[in-house]
């Protein structure tokens, strides 16, 4: 436990043979769970992960409170039902339709899926997991070895002391660490971010594809787990579902280890998707602040804005079309108000979210 508080971790790992068992080794005593999921790998990982189980229990002290016991997703199949009662019999139904095998060994929960289902999928069987044995802080940490699990007290001391209720890792707090990054991941890292930023409403937030992170019990049930988007975007799709919900994050800085693993990313689907999904989700997310409040007025904006922005732009493609003079010259100037209209409402909205969103961020930073 840590501060009277029982931690999890899950660890998604699709081929991740020679990586992930250090990762699971290096886990932190003081966590009680650790839902290591193999992803339906083709290589040597799910023996990996058995191996470093056993290594962890030889060497992990079971005197403390909640470590002691056995996971409520028992291996016959059977859940014990927690104080969440009936709500909790939901979550048991949809893990136990994902996974093939689950083997517990000392703290390490091993889940084997019954078919792949991407990092995002992975990530949503663990907190299924959690969820069934009712911990109350879940961190993710991938099983590429790209994640310090020694800097996982910082990730928790903003939940469990407040202010928030979700945190996530960021390598953009520090400048030494925005050097570290490739070129190329750089970039993306930042489209994605402004990208992120609109579809959540979270501005300040920084390095939104950051995997290192950590969630209250009650987050994760504020967030529908079941519904969370199951691609690499997954972590963007979450961001989102907090804020609809008014949930306070922090942003957490964190270096990133690099090292010659290989990435699983078809580069050419994931901006495909992941732009169509945060599209989605913008959508919803303002669509459930405005049956929530009754009346959410930064909605109003942007719809506005987008309606003025669109015909701003069908009245400049008439200009193409008509032959009069003055019939062009009066397309053109209603393209040009209608257009100024629309971005200045949109700048309104954007506005408005960012002054509603410092009371939802903050930043904890390291020397």
């Amino acid at each position: 436990m840590y501060d009277e508080h029982t931690i999890g971790v899950v660890i998604p790992a699709y081929n991740e043979e020679g990586l992930v068992g250090d990762v699971v080794r290096d886990v932190p005593t003081y966590v009680d769970r650790i839902y290591a999921i193999d992803d339906r790998s083709t290589d040597g990982t799910r023996a990996e992960i058995t191996d470093a189980a056993e290594r962890d229990a030889t060497n992990w002290s079971t005197e403390d409170g909640f470590g002691g016991g056995s996971s409520r997703y028992r291996l016959d199949g059977s859940a014990t039902l927690s104080r969440s009662g009936a709500g909790q019999t939901r979550f048991d139904a949809q893990f136990e339709n994902r996974v093939e095998t689950v083997e517990q060994i000392g703290r390490v929960v091993s889940i084997r899926h019954a078919e792949n289902r991407g990092a995002g999928g992975a990530i949503k069987t663990g907190y299924l997991a959690a969820l069934v044995d009712d911990i109350d802080v879940v961190a993710t940490i991938d099983g590429d070895g790209q994640m310090d699990p020694t800097y996982l007290d910082r990730f928790l001391d903003p939940i469990v002391d407040g202010p928030a209720e979700y945190t996530k890792g960021s390598r953009f707090m520090n400048t030494s660490y925005r050097e570290e990054m490739p070129p190329f991941r750089a970039f993306g890292n930042v489209l994605l971010t402004l990208l992120t930023k609109v579809a959540s409403g979270y501005w300040r937030m920084t390095d939104p594809q950051n995997g290192y992170t950590a969630i209250s019990n009650r987050a994760l049930r504020e967030i529908d787990v079941g519904d969370l988007f199951e691609y690499y975007g997954y972590c963007n799709s979450v961001l989102v579902r907090l804020n609809a919900s008014d949930l306070p994050i922090a942003d957490v800085d964190i270096p990133a280890l690099y090292g010659d693993e290989d990435s699983n990313i078809e580069y050419a689907t994931y901006v495909r998707k992941v732009s169509l999904m945060l599209l989605e989700n913008f959508l919803w997310r303002l669509k459930t602040k405005q049956v929530d409040r009754g009346f959410y007025p930064t909605s109003v904006l942007y719809v506005v804005g987008a309606a003025s922005i669109a015909f701003g732009a069908l009245r400049a493609i008439q200009t193409r079309i008509l032959s009069d003079d003055r019939s062009v010259s009066s397309a053109m100037r209603s393209a040009v108000v209608f257009a100024t209209v629309g971005l200045l409402s949109v700048l309104s909205a954007i506005l408005s979210e960012w002054f509603e969103s410092r009371s939802l961020e903050s930043k904890i930073e390291f020397e």
